[in-house]
């Protein structure tokens, strides 16, 4: 296997930042994308097709927004499956869902192609400083056998078993992650509106039984005035919620807590912030909760640049 080249399907937001890590690590990667300007942007040679994408090296990554688009990639006359060979290596580092997953694995599989399913955590700065954790499903030698993809843009990647496993704990990880957003943007919006000082009660948050992501790594930024754009929007937020909900109706578990994220990012996007990044879920609050903006209006101006 040549193990300095890949293939890679999908250079948006965080499969552009993915790339680029490759490729500054001396990976040659010939990438395809519906954009024709994003490989070149992201350092990558451009393929005119998928086909030419999956024909130019033994292993072939996805980064895509959901199931529906990975398998609309992937079947099809000019699909990744139509054009594989025995011997690869497909990795979908996609959200997607799992039964999905486990479909187009058992395909693959019939081919002699390895099918390996990687969630990533971490966002769009972590895929840049090369810092994501991976939640990775599949054949266990064959998982084995790509670390050296994963190093460029992951500090960590973790196997959690076979196929499939990999796209289920991602969407667990991701429920939590918006119930904690979600949640946290309701209690800073209260918090402004109860004339507390923003800084302090993010210190005791810190210091106590509610810390979560948001408050340790979102709002000591959202507070000065700087949203972190660039991230997973309003509108992602609410289909890996979805996809969470699909999830646990297949494994017969009751989920009594969807309903405070489904109604924060479906308020956001209703209010036109689907497209910005889902810290945004905060102003979205506080726009139904009296015009509420938790930073200060000189700190709306000079917080991007802190």
């Amino acid at each position: 296997m040549n193990t300095r080249q890949l293939g890679f399907i999908g250079l948006g937001n965080m499969g552009g930042r993915m790339t680029r890590r490759l490729v500054d690590a001396g990976i040659e990667v010939l990438g395809f994308d519906t954009a024709p300007d994003r490989p070149a942007a992201c350092g990558a040679r451009a393929a005119a097709s998928v086909k030419e994408a999956v024909a130019f090296a033994d292993v072939v990554l996805l980064s895509l927004p959901d199931s529906h688009v990975v398998e609309a990639v992937v079947d099809g006359a000019d699909g990744v499956l139509a054009n594989c060979r025995a011997g690869q290596t497909i990795v979908d580092l996609s959200t997607a869902s799992a039964r999905s997953t486990m479909r187009l694995s058992a395909l693959f599989a019939s081919k002699g192609v390895h099918y390996i399913d990687a969630g990533i955590s971490g966002g769009a700065a972590a895929a840049e400083k090369g810092t994501l954790t991976l939640m990775v499903g599949g054949d266990a030698a064959a998982i084995d056998a790509i670390q050296w993809v994963f190093k460029p843009f992951a500090t960590k990647a973790l196997t959690m078993g076979k196929s499939g496993a990999g796209h289920t704990t991602k969407l667990l990880n991701n429920f939590l992650n918006a119930v904690a957003l979600a949640a946290t943007a309701e209690v800073m919006v209260a918090g402004k509106k109860a004339g507390l000082d923003l800084h302090v009660l993010l210190d005791v948050l810190n210091s106590s039984s509610g810390v979560n992501f948001a408050t340790l790594n979102r709002f000591p930024k959202i507070v000065e005035g700087d949203y972190l754009e660039g991230g997973l929007t309003s509108k992602l937020m609410t289909k890996d919620v979805v996809l969470y909900l699909d999830l646990v109706r297949e494994l017969g578990v009751a989920s009594l807590n969807s309903s405070g994220p489904l109604a924060s990012f479906g308020l956001a996007t209703a209010l036109g912030y689907g497209d910005k990044i889902s810290n945004r879920v905060v102003d979205a609050i506080g726009d139904v909760s009296g015009g509420i903006r938790l930073a200060d209006a000189k700190d709306m101006t000079t917080g991007a640049k802190k």
